[in-house]
């Protein structure tokens, strides 16, 4: 399904709206498995959010001037890009533009040849939606909050 969503670079005036969308996004994981309400470090934080878009590449995503998601990416070393967050607003997910953000994320940096994330043990949805994508689990990592997170990447062809 084609959406008329726009990914565009993030500002610091859009902080505090990506750290709402951020809050109802994760802590809506409870539905899928999160064991409690929740996200990662600084999902609830407008400080976070614009201390992040000087050190990566923070994008929003919006929904007729409205922003309903944001993206964050990091370029690491020798073409590899973590694929760091993203987020919805619950009401627009399982409509495909979790995709369109998976397509986004592989065309940013130009250099990029693999890209790396890592995501929840409990999150079978998640899991499944990068599998979908063409992403490979290649390892596990204690999350130090009591479950493991999976390490997935994707590389991409010349």
């Amino acid at each position: 399904m084609v959406h008329a969503i726009r990914i565009e670079p993030a500002a610091a005036s859009d902080a505090e709206a990506l750290t709402a969308v951020s809050c109802r996004a994760f802590e809506h994981d409870v539905n899928y498995g999160a064991p409690n309400r929740g996200g990662p470090p600084g999902y609830d934080s407008p400080a976070w959010q614009r201390r992040t878009m000087k050190e990566d590449r923070f994008f929003k995503v919006t929904d007729a001037d409205r922003v309903i998601g944001g993206l964050l990416l990091s370029r690491l070393e020798d073409g590899t890009v973590e694929f760091c967050r993203a987020f919805l607003e619950p009401e627009f997910q399982n409509r495909g533009i979790g995709g369109e953000l998976l397509r986004f994320a592989e065309g940013v940096f130009p250099e990029t040849k693999r890209l790396v994330l890592d995501t929840p043990s409990w999150n079978l949805r998640t899991q499944h939606f990068y599998e979908q994508g063409g992403y490979v689990k290649i390892g596990e990592i204690d999350s130090g909050e009591g479950f493991l997170l999976f390490q997935y990447e994707k590389k991409l062809e010349a």
